[in-house]
């Protein structure tokens, strides 16, 4: 792969990291309970603490799964 490829592509996968972390940031600015869903589970103790975020990672996959099928018929039509 020649580093023009290598290079755009870093700078999409960095774009795309941008955008992602600007819908979460949106999203826990609206309030939507990401991170606190049924299924998170959070450990506290002390000045450690844990968070295993099951149901906030089971939505996420649900959505990107939609979306990503949605976009893929969308340039696969002919």
């Amino acid at each position: 792969m020649e580093m023009t490829h290598l290079g755009r592509w870093i700078v999409i996968f960095g774009l795309v990291v941008i955008v992602l972390g600007g819908l979460v940031w949106a999203a826990g600015r609206l309030g939507l309970p990401l991170g606190r869903l049924p299924g998170d589970i959070a450990f506290r103790q002390g000045g450690t603490s844990i968070m295993v975020s099951c149901g906030t990672s089971l939505l996420a996959s649900i959505v990107l799964t939609i979306v990503l099928n949605v976009v893929l018929r969308f340039f696969t039509r002919r």
